[in-house]
Protein backbone atom coordinates (compact mmCIF):
# COMPACT_ATOMS: atom_id res chain seq x y z
CA UNK A 1 0.00 0.00 0.00
CA UNK A 2 3.23 2.57 -0.15
CA UNK A 3 3.75 4.57 -2.71
CA UNK A 4 6.24 4.08 -5.03
CA UNK A 5 8.64 7.02 -3.63
CA UNK A 6 8.32 5.40 0.14
CA UNK A 7 9.56 1.64 -1.80
CA UNK A 8 12.48 3.11 -3.38
CA UNK A 9 13.68 4.43 -0.39
CA UNK A 10 12.99 1.61 1.63
CA UNK A 11 15.02 -0.66 -1.35
CA UNK A 12 17.94 2.06 -0.63
CA UNK A 13 18.14 1.18 2.76
CA UNK A 14 18.04 -2.49 2.18
CA UNK A 15 20.85 -2.27 -0.56
CA UNK A 16 22.73 -0.59 2.14
CA UNK A 17 22.35 -2.62 4.87
CA UNK A 18 23.59 -5.60 2.68
CA UNK A 19 26.23 -3.83 0.98
CA UNK A 20 27.68 -2.99 4.96
CA UNK A 21 27.49 -6.34 6.25
CA UNK A 22 24.12 -6.96 7.31
CA UNK A 23 22.94 -9.36 4.88
CA UNK A 24 20.52 -11.47 7.77
CA UNK A 25 16.58 -10.37 6.69
CA UNK A 26 15.43 -10.72 10.19
CA UNK A 27 18.72 -8.26 11.86
CA UNK A 28 18.45 -6.00 8.95
CA UNK A 29 14.28 -5.39 9.77
CA UNK A 30 15.38 -4.83 13.58
CA UNK A 31 18.40 -2.35 12.96
CA UNK A 32 15.52 -0.40 10.50
CA UNK A 33 12.93 -0.88 13.13
CA UNK A 34 15.14 1.03 15.64
CA UNK A 35 16.27 3.99 13.31
CA UNK A 36 12.62 4.79 12.02
CA UNK A 37 11.62 4.25 15.69
CA UNK A 38 14.20 6.91 17.05
CA UNK A 39 12.57 9.09 14.34
CA UNK A 40 9.32 8.85 15.26
CA UNK A 41 9.88 9.02 18.97
CA UNK A 42 10.22 12.68 18.42
CA UNK A 43 7.84 13.23 16.12
CA UNK A 44 4.97 11.78 18.06
CA UNK A 45 6.55 13.40 21.43
CA UNK A 46 6.12 16.94 19.49
CA UNK A 47 2.66 15.53 18.76
CA UNK A 48 1.48 14.86 22.46
CA UNK A 49 3.25 18.38 23.62
CA UNK A 50 0.84 19.99 21.18
CA UNK A 51 -1.84 17.80 22.34
CA UNK A 52 -1.22 19.01 25.83
CA UNK A 53 -1.41 22.48 25.19
CA UNK A 54 -4.55 22.24 23.48
CA UNK A 55 -6.32 20.43 26.54
CA UNK A 56 -4.15 22.68 28.70
CA UNK A 57 -2.79 19.77 30.27
CA UNK A 58 0.89 19.30 31.98
CA UNK A 59 3.07 17.60 29.71
CA UNK A 60 6.19 15.63 30.30
CA UNK A 61 9.08 14.86 27.36
CA UNK A 62 10.25 11.76 27.03
CA UNK A 63 13.92 13.50 26.40
CA UNK A 64 13.43 15.36 29.40
CA UNK A 65 17.32 15.74 30.57
CA UNK A 66 18.21 13.73 27.35
CA UNK A 67 17.79 16.74 24.83
CA UNK A 68 20.96 14.84 23.28
CA UNK A 69 19.07 11.43 21.96
CA UNK A 70 16.50 13.25 20.48
CA UNK A 71 16.95 12.56 16.03
CA UNK A 72 16.58 16.30 15.92
CA UNK A 73 20.06 16.80 17.42
CA UNK A 74 22.51 13.62 17.04
CA UNK A 75 21.38 12.94 13.18
CA UNK A 76 23.11 16.21 12.76
CA UNK A 77 26.56 15.39 14.11
CA UNK A 78 29.83 14.20 12.12
CA UNK A 79 31.04 10.72 10.80
CA UNK A 80 33.54 10.80 14.01
CA UNK A 81 31.04 11.31 16.38
CA UNK A 82 27.40 9.83 15.53
CA UNK A 83 27.70 6.07 15.68
CA UNK A 84 29.38 5.93 19.29
CA UNK A 85 27.15 8.52 20.28
CA UNK A 86 23.78 6.51 19.05
CA UNK A 87 25.45 3.61 20.22
CA UNK A 88 26.63 4.51 24.11
CA UNK A 89 23.88 7.15 24.71
CA UNK A 90 20.86 7.06 22.38
CA UNK A 91 20.43 2.96 22.08
CA UNK A 92 21.08 2.40 26.03
CA UNK A 93 18.11 5.55 26.08
CA UNK A 94 15.93 3.49 23.95
CA UNK A 95 16.07 0.04 26.20
CA UNK A 96 15.31 2.08 29.36
CA UNK A 97 12.34 4.24 27.56
CA UNK A 98 9.52 2.74 29.76
CA UNK A 99 11.37 2.48 33.08
CA UNK A 100 13.36 -0.24 34.16
CA UNK A 101 10.48 -3.11 35.77
CA UNK A 102 8.71 -2.43 32.78
CA UNK A 103 8.02 -5.29 29.78
CA UNK A 104 9.32 -3.05 26.93
CA UNK A 105 12.62 -3.18 28.95
CA UNK A 106 12.24 -6.59 29.47
CA UNK A 107 12.44 -7.60 26.21
CA UNK A 108 14.45 -4.67 24.94
CA UNK A 109 17.51 -5.35 27.34
CA UNK A 110 19.47 -7.93 25.34
CA UNK A 111 18.78 -5.98 21.94
CA UNK A 112 21.90 -4.76 20.36
CA UNK A 113 22.61 -1.94 18.24
CA UNK A 114 24.98 -3.63 15.30
CA UNK A 115 25.14 -1.00 12.70
CA UNK A 116 29.04 -0.97 12.19
CA UNK A 117 29.88 1.74 10.40
CA UNK A 118 29.52 5.58 10.55
CA UNK A 119 28.79 6.26 7.06
CA UNK A 120 25.83 3.51 6.86
CA UNK A 121 23.95 5.48 9.65
CA UNK A 122 24.79 8.44 8.11
CA UNK A 123 23.32 6.84 5.26
CA UNK A 124 20.16 5.42 6.60
CA UNK A 125 19.47 8.55 8.54
CA UNK A 126 19.27 10.72 5.19
CA UNK A 127 17.03 8.25 3.47
CA UNK A 128 14.47 7.65 6.90
CA UNK A 129 14.52 11.85 6.55
CA UNK A 130 13.67 11.69 3.17
CA UNK A 131 11.02 9.24 3.25
CA UNK A 132 8.48 12.10 4.28
CA UNK A 133 6.28 10.12 6.29
CA UNK A 134 2.99 11.82 6.39
CA UNK A 135 2.59 12.95 10.31
CA UNK A 136 -1.29 12.53 10.25
CA UNK A 137 -1.15 9.44 8.33
CA UNK A 138 -1.15 6.70 10.50
CA UNK A 139 -1.75 4.09 8.23
CA UNK A 140 2.10 4.26 6.55
CA UNK A 141 4.54 3.03 10.00
CA UNK A 142 2.51 0.11 9.80
CA UNK A 143 2.85 -0.21 5.97
CA UNK A 144 6.17 0.47 6.36
CA UNK A 145 7.09 -2.90 8.62
CA UNK A 146 4.90 -4.29 5.94
CA UNK A 147 6.90 -4.06 3.34
CA UNK A 148 10.16 -4.73 5.42
CA UNK A 149 8.67 -7.79 6.29
CA UNK A 150 7.79 -8.87 3.04
CA UNK A 151 11.48 -8.93 2.01
CA UNK A 152 12.01 -11.69 4.62
CA UNK A 153 12.71 -14.81 2.72
CA UNK A 154 10.57 -16.85 5.11
CA UNK A 155 7.62 -14.64 4.91
CA UNK A 156 4.78 -16.78 4.74
CA UNK A 157 6.39 -19.89 5.99
CA UNK A 158 4.68 -20.56 9.16
CA UNK A 159 0.81 -18.88 7.63
CA UNK A 160 2.35 -15.28 9.43
CA UNK A 161 0.68 -12.61 6.98
CA UNK A 162 0.11 -8.58 8.72
CA UNK A 163 -2.91 -7.82 8.31
CA UNK A 164 -4.09 -5.36 6.01
CA UNK A 165 -4.93 -1.56 6.96
CA UNK A 166 -8.69 -1.58 6.14
CA UNK A 167 -9.46 -4.83 7.17
CA UNK A 168 -8.29 -4.36 10.68
CA UNK A 169 -10.36 -1.46 10.59
CA UNK A 170 -13.09 -3.55 9.45
CA UNK A 171 -13.33 -5.43 11.69
CA UNK A 172 -12.31 -3.07 14.97
CA UNK A 173 -15.79 -1.53 13.32
CA UNK A 174 -18.05 -5.15 13.70
CA UNK A 175 -16.68 -5.65 16.79
CA UNK A 176 -17.22 -1.85 17.89
CA UNK A 177 -14.62 -1.77 21.26
CA UNK A 178 -15.63 0.61 23.94
CA UNK A 179 -13.74 2.67 27.31
CA UNK A 180 -13.79 0.19 29.73
CA UNK A 181 -13.09 -3.56 27.65
CA UNK A 182 -10.37 -5.77 28.18
CA UNK A 183 -9.03 -6.00 24.49
CA UNK A 184 -6.52 -8.75 23.77
CA UNK A 185 -4.36 -10.22 20.51
CA UNK A 186 -2.77 -13.47 21.19
CA UNK A 187 -1.16 -13.05 17.86
CA UNK A 188 -0.12 -9.69 17.65
CA UNK A 189 2.41 -9.12 15.30
CA UNK A 190 3.31 -5.25 14.94
CA UNK A 191 0.07 -4.85 17.16
CA UNK A 192 -1.54 -3.81 14.49
CA UNK A 193 -5.18 -4.78 15.45
CA UNK A 194 -4.16 -3.54 19.10
CA UNK A 195 -3.29 0.00 17.64
CA UNK A 196 -6.56 -0.02 15.93
CA UNK A 197 -8.85 -0.95 18.83
CA UNK A 198 -7.41 1.73 20.93
CA UNK A 199 -7.48 4.66 18.09
CA UNK A 200 -11.64 3.60 17.34
CA UNK A 201 -12.38 3.99 21.22
CA UNK A 202 -9.71 7.37 21.40
CA UNK A 203 -11.83 8.94 18.66
CA UNK A 204 -15.35 7.83 20.30
CA UNK A 205 -13.53 10.27 22.91
CA UNK A 206 -12.69 12.95 20.95
CA UNK A 207 -14.95 15.79 19.65
CA UNK A 208 -15.79 15.79 15.82
CA UNK A 209 -15.04 19.05 15.57
CA UNK A 210 -11.11 18.60 16.38
CA UNK A 211 -11.13 14.95 14.19
CA UNK A 212 -9.45 15.84 11.19
CA UNK A 213 -9.00 13.98 7.79
CA UNK A 214 -5.78 13.35 5.49
CA UNK A 215 -6.08 13.58 1.84
CA UNK A 216 -6.53 9.75 1.63
CA UNK A 217 -9.41 9.79 3.76
CA UNK A 218 -7.83 8.56 6.82
CA UNK A 219 -9.48 10.47 10.19
CA UNK A 220 -6.46 11.59 12.31
CA UNK A 221 -6.04 13.64 15.46
CA UNK A 222 -7.86 11.80 18.43
CA UNK A 223 -6.89 14.41 21.29
CA UNK A 224 -9.74 12.13 23.48
CA UNK A 225 -10.38 15.33 24.96
CA UNK A 226 -13.41 13.71 26.72
CA UNK A 227 -10.76 11.32 28.88
CA UNK A 228 -9.03 12.65 31.69
CA UNK A 229 -5.57 11.43 32.92
CA UNK A 230 -7.16 8.96 34.61
CA UNK A 231 -8.94 7.24 32.67
CA UNK A 232 -6.46 7.52 29.56
CA UNK A 233 -4.43 5.55 31.86
CA UNK A 234 -7.23 3.25 32.33
CA UNK A 235 -7.67 2.36 28.23
CA UNK A 236 -3.31 2.07 27.93
CA UNK A 237 -3.24 -0.64 30.72
CA UNK A 238 -6.49 -2.31 28.74
CA UNK A 239 -4.54 -3.23 25.73
CA UNK A 240 -2.66 -6.72 25.62
CA UNK A 241 -0.64 -8.91 22.93
CA UNK A 242 0.88 -11.56 22.84
CA UNK A 243 3.30 -13.13 20.01
CA UNK A 244 6.30 -16.00 20.16
CA UNK A 245 8.24 -14.17 18.09
CA UNK A 246 10.77 -11.86 19.80
CA UNK A 247 11.35 -9.39 16.87
CA UNK A 248 7.94 -9.38 16.51
CA UNK A 249 7.35 -8.04 20.45
CA UNK A 250 9.93 -5.77 20.40
CA UNK A 251 8.37 -4.26 17.11
CA UNK A 252 5.11 -4.29 18.61
CA UNK A 253 6.30 -2.47 21.88
CA UNK A 254 8.19 0.50 19.70
CA UNK A 255 4.73 0.47 17.86
CA UNK A 256 2.48 1.06 20.68
CA UNK A 257 4.84 2.98 22.25
CA UNK A 258 5.23 5.67 19.46
CA UNK A 259 0.83 5.58 19.21
CA UNK A 260 1.14 6.81 23.06
CA UNK A 261 1.11 3.83 25.02
CA UNK A 262 3.92 4.19 27.35
CA UNK A 263 4.10 0.97 29.17
CA UNK A 264 2.55 -1.61 26.53
CA UNK A 265 1.43 -4.98 27.70
CA UNK A 266 2.88 -6.93 25.28
CA UNK A 267 5.19 -10.41 26.09
CA UNK A 268 6.71 -13.32 24.17
CA UNK A 269 4.80 -16.50 24.92
CA UNK A 270 3.25 -19.02 23.01
CA UNK A 271 -0.35 -18.89 23.38
CA UNK A 272 -0.76 -22.56 22.79
CA UNK A 273 1.60 -24.18 24.64
CA UNK A 274 1.51 -25.18 28.61
CA UNK A 275 3.14 -21.85 29.71
CA UNK A 276 0.19 -19.83 29.04
CA UNK A 277 -2.56 -19.79 31.28
CA UNK A 278 -6.20 -19.31 29.74
CA UNK A 279 -8.51 -17.69 31.79
CA UNK A 280 -12.22 -16.29 30.60
CA UNK A 281 -10.91 -12.76 31.40
CA UNK A 282 -10.65 -10.19 27.75
CA UNK A 283 -14.03 -8.27 26.95
CA UNK A 284 -12.98 -7.91 22.73
CA UNK A 285 -9.94 -10.25 21.57
CA UNK A 286 -9.02 -9.50 17.43
CA UNK A 287 -6.84 -11.43 15.68
CA UNK A 288 -5.25 -12.79 12.38
CA UNK A 289 -3.02 -16.13 14.03
CA UNK A 290 -1.12 -18.32 12.20
CA UNK A 291 -2.78 -20.60 9.70
CA UNK A 292 -0.12 -22.98 9.05
CA UNK A 293 1.98 -25.38 11.56
CA UNK A 294 1.52 -27.43 14.23
CA UNK A 295 2.30 -27.59 17.70
CA UNK A 296 4.40 -30.31 19.68
CA UNK A 297 1.68 -32.67 21.66
CA UNK A 298 4.23 -32.32 25.01
CA UNK A 299 4.21 -28.27 24.83
CA UNK A 300 0.52 -28.47 24.06
CA UNK A 301 -1.98 -26.98 26.65
CA UNK A 302 -4.30 -28.98 28.79
CA UNK A 303 -7.16 -26.57 28.53
CA UNK A 304 -7.86 -27.60 25.15
CA UNK A 305 -10.95 -30.01 24.35
CA UNK A 306 -9.93 -30.45 21.57
CA UNK A 307 -7.56 -32.74 20.36
CA UNK A 308 -6.41 -31.44 17.28
CA UNK A 309 -2.37 -29.84 16.14
CA UNK A 310 -3.56 -27.42 13.26
CA UNK A 311 -2.82 -23.93 15.03
CA UNK A 312 -5.71 -22.57 13.19
CA UNK A 313 -8.36 -24.53 14.95
CA UNK A 314 -6.20 -24.51 18.24
CA UNK A 315 -6.41 -20.51 18.30
CA UNK A 316 -10.44 -20.78 17.90
CA UNK A 317 -10.83 -22.13 20.96
CA UNK A 318 -8.05 -20.83 22.56
CA UNK A 319 -9.83 -17.36 21.41
CA UNK A 320 -13.25 -18.63 22.73
CA UNK A 321 -11.71 -20.00 26.30
CA UNK A 322 -10.04 -16.44 26.51
CA UNK A 323 -13.05 -14.55 26.29
CA UNK A 324 -15.59 -12.98 29.43
CA UNK A 325 -19.03 -14.23 29.02
CA UNK A 326 -20.60 -11.49 26.54
CA UNK A 327 -17.38 -11.05 25.00
CA UNK A 328 -16.60 -10.21 21.38
CA UNK A 329 -14.20 -11.77 18.97
CA UNK A 330 -13.70 -11.25 14.94
CA UNK A 331 -10.76 -13.36 13.91
CA UNK A 332 -9.48 -14.44 10.21
CA UNK A 333 -9.73 -17.88 9.32
CA UNK A 334 -8.70 -19.74 6.20
CA UNK A 335 -11.71 -21.06 4.53
CA UNK A 336 -10.73 -24.99 4.98
CA UNK A 337 -12.25 -23.86 8.85
CA UNK A 338 -15.49 -23.44 7.18
CA UNK A 339 -15.82 -26.46 5.20
CA UNK A 340 -13.60 -28.81 6.79
CA UNK A 341 -15.81 -31.92 7.70
CA UNK A 342 -13.08 -33.73 10.12
CA UNK A 343 -14.21 -34.22 13.90
CA UNK A 344 -12.13 -31.69 15.49
CA UNK A 345 -13.29 -28.85 12.01
CA UNK A 346 -16.93 -29.87 13.40
CA UNK A 347 -16.38 -29.56 17.54
CA UNK A 348 -14.92 -26.40 16.79
CA UNK A 349 -17.69 -25.30 14.67
CA UNK A 350 -20.19 -26.73 17.15
CA UNK A 351 -18.16 -24.96 20.14
CA UNK A 352 -18.70 -21.62 18.03
CA UNK A 353 -22.67 -22.10 16.95
CA UNK A 354 -23.71 -23.71 20.01
CA UNK A 355 -21.59 -22.04 23.00
CA UNK A 356 -21.35 -19.14 21.27
CA UNK A 357 -23.42 -16.90 19.17
CA UNK A 358 -21.71 -16.63 15.52
CA UNK A 359 -22.63 -13.43 14.61
CA UNK A 360 -21.07 -13.46 11.03
CA UNK A 361 -19.19 -15.03 8.70
CA UNK A 362 -17.83 -12.99 5.77
CA UNK A 363 -15.99 -14.47 2.97
CA UNK A 364 -13.20 -12.63 1.27
CA UNK A 365 -11.78 -12.60 -1.71
CA UNK A 366 -8.55 -14.72 -2.31
CA UNK A 367 -6.58 -11.53 -3.27
CA UNK A 368 -6.57 -9.97 0.12
CA UNK A 369 -3.07 -10.73 1.05
CA UNK A 370 -1.53 -10.15 -1.98
CA UNK A 371 1.30 -10.19 -3.34
CA UNK A 372 2.38 -12.11 0.16
CA UNK A 373 -0.27 -14.74 -0.27
CA UNK A 374 -2.93 -15.89 -2.53
CA UNK A 375 -4.76 -17.87 0.60
CA UNK A 376 -8.24 -17.55 0.25
CA UNK A 377 -10.33 -16.63 4.21
CA UNK A 378 -12.85 -15.59 5.79
CA UNK A 379 -13.70 -13.32 9.41
CA UNK A 380 -15.55 -14.52 11.74
CA UNK A 381 -17.25 -12.38 14.29
CA UNK A 382 -18.85 -14.56 17.68
CA UNK A 383 -19.97 -13.73 20.83
CA UNK A 384 -19.90 -15.78 23.93
CA UNK A 385 -22.31 -16.86 25.92
CA UNK A 386 -25.43 -17.75 23.96
CA UNK A 387 -25.92 -20.45 21.19
CA UNK A 388 -26.70 -19.05 18.02
CA UNK A 389 -30.01 -19.07 16.21
CA UNK A 390 -29.36 -17.83 12.78
CA UNK A 391 -25.72 -16.98 10.75
CA UNK A 392 -25.64 -13.31 8.90
CA UNK A 393 -23.31 -14.39 5.25
CA UNK A 394 -21.78 -11.89 3.86
CA UNK A 395 -19.97 -12.65 0.32
CA UNK A 396 -17.56 -9.36 0.28
CA UNK A 397 -16.19 -9.09 -3.54
CA UNK A 398 -13.85 -6.51 -3.18
CA UNK A 399 -11.87 -4.90 -0.50
CA UNK A 400 -11.71 -1.70 -2.48
CA UNK A 401 -7.96 -2.53 -4.31
CA UNK A 402 -7.49 -4.30 -7.02
CA UNK A 403 -6.97 -7.84 -6.43
CA UNK A 404 -3.99 -8.54 -8.27
CA UNK A 405 -0.37 -8.74 -7.08
CA UNK A 406 -0.33 -4.86 -7.47
CA UNK A 407 -3.04 -3.83 -5.14
CA UNK A 408 -3.99 -0.81 -6.52
CA UNK A 409 -7.10 1.50 -4.38
CA UNK A 410 -10.19 1.63 -6.31
CA UNK A 411 -12.74 4.29 -5.50
CA UNK A 412 -15.59 3.93 -3.00
CA UNK A 413 -13.50 1.02 -0.61
CA UNK A 414 -15.39 -1.86 -1.90
CA UNK A 415 -18.03 -3.69 -0.06
CA UNK A 416 -16.29 -2.65 3.28
CA UNK A 417 -18.77 0.41 4.36
CA UNK A 418 -21.61 -1.78 2.92
CA UNK A 419 -20.76 -4.35 5.27
CA UNK A 420 -20.46 -2.23 8.46
CA UNK A 421 -23.45 -0.59 7.58
CA UNK A 422 -25.24 -3.58 6.59
CA UNK A 423 -23.99 -5.14 9.70
CA UNK A 424 -25.79 -2.97 12.41
CA UNK A 425 -28.88 -3.05 10.61
CA UNK A 426 -28.92 -7.02 10.19
CA UNK A 427 -31.32 -6.68 13.35
CA UNK A 428 -33.53 -4.49 11.53
CA UNK A 429 -32.96 -5.65 7.61
CA UNK A 430 -34.38 -8.18 5.94
CA UNK A 431 -31.88 -10.84 4.35
CA UNK A 432 -33.61 -13.50 3.01
CA UNK A 433 -32.86 -12.99 -0.86
CA UNK A 434 -29.84 -15.88 -1.00
CA UNK A 435 -28.85 -14.26 -4.58
CA UNK A 436 -28.04 -11.08 -2.92
CA UNK A 437 -24.82 -10.12 -0.93
CA UNK A 438 -25.69 -10.70 1.98
CA UNK A 439 -28.18 -13.45 4.45
CA UNK A 440 -29.12 -14.94 7.02
CA UNK A 441 -28.87 -18.76 7.74
CA UNK A 442 -30.83 -20.71 10.39
CA UNK A 443 -28.79 -23.16 12.99
CA UNK A 444 -31.04 -25.53 11.55
CA UNK A 445 -30.13 -25.67 8.05
CA UNK A 446 -26.40 -25.37 9.34
CA UNK A 447 -27.01 -28.63 11.27
CA UNK A 448 -28.35 -30.27 8.24
CA UNK A 449 -25.29 -29.44 6.36
CA UNK A 450 -22.85 -31.23 8.80
CA UNK A 451 -21.69 -27.73 9.96
CA UNK A 452 -20.41 -26.23 7.21
CA UNK A 453 -19.53 -22.72 6.95
CA UNK A 454 -18.69 -21.67 3.41
CA UNK A 455 -21.04 -19.51 1.67
CA UNK A 456 -21.33 -21.58 -1.59
CA UNK A 457 -23.13 -24.15 0.26
CA UNK A 458 -26.17 -21.82 0.93
CA UNK A 459 -26.08 -18.56 -1.63
CA UNK A 460 -28.26 -19.13 -4.83
CA UNK A 461 -26.58 -18.21 -7.59
CA UNK A 462 -28.89 -17.31 -10.99
CA UNK A 463 -28.04 -18.57 -13.98
CA UNK A 464 -28.92 -16.80 -16.78
CA UNK A 465 -30.37 -19.07 -19.91
CA UNK A 466 -28.34 -18.52 -23.10
CA UNK A 467 -31.03 -17.76 -26.21
CA UNK A 468 -29.34 -19.04 -29.49
CA UNK A 469 -30.95 -18.20 -32.94
CA UNK A 470 -32.44 -21.62 -34.36
CA UNK A 471 -29.84 -23.69 -36.44
CA UNK A 472 -30.81 -22.96 -39.83
CA UNK A 473 -31.25 -19.23 -39.19
CA UNK A 474 -27.27 -19.60 -37.87
CA UNK A 475 -26.44 -21.18 -41.06
CA UNK A 476 -28.14 -18.98 -43.25
CA UNK A 477 -26.05 -15.97 -41.59
CA UNK A 478 -22.87 -18.06 -42.12
CA UNK A 479 -23.81 -18.23 -45.69
CA UNK A 480 -24.60 -14.87 -46.34
CA UNK A 481 -21.12 -13.64 -44.36
CA UNK A 482 -19.44 -16.41 -47.22
CA UNK A 483 -21.13 -14.95 -50.35
CA UNK A 484 -20.15 -11.10 -49.09
CA UNK A 485 -16.22 -12.31 -48.13
CA UNK A 486 -16.51 -13.95 -51.96
CA UNK A 487 -17.88 -10.99 -53.42
CA UNK A 488 -15.70 -8.53 -52.10
CA UNK A 489 -12.55 -10.39 -53.23
CA UNK A 490 -14.20 -10.60 -56.29
CA UNK A 491 -13.75 -6.85 -56.76
CA UNK A 492 -10.35 -6.70 -55.45
CA UNK A 493 -9.16 -8.72 -57.96
CA UNK A 494 -10.81 -6.80 -61.00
Amino acid sequence: MLDANLKSKINQLWDKFWSNGISNPLQAIEQMSYLIFMKRLEDEDSKREQNSKLKKEKFTSLFTNKEECKWSTWSTYPADKILTHVRDKVFPFLRDLSGKDSLYSKYMKDAVFIIPTPSLLIEAVKIINDMHIKEQNRDTKGDIYEYLLSELKTAGKNGQFRTPRHIIKMMVGLVDPQFGNNIFDPACGTAGFLIAAYEHILKSKTSKELIKTDDEGNEYNFVHDQLDNKKHKMLKESIHGLDIDQTMVRISLMNLIMHGIDNPDIQQINTLSKLYEQRAYYDIILANPPFKGSINESELSDQFTIKVKKTELLFLELMYNCLDVGGKCAVIVPDGVLFGNSNAHKLIKKLLLKKSRLDVVISMPSGVFKPYAGVSTAVLVFTKGEPTKEVWFYDMQSDGFTLDDKRTKIDGGGDIPDIIKQFKARGKGVFENRKGKCFFVTIKEIEENDYDLSISKYKEIEYEEAKYDPPKEIKKKILDLENKIVKMLSELEI
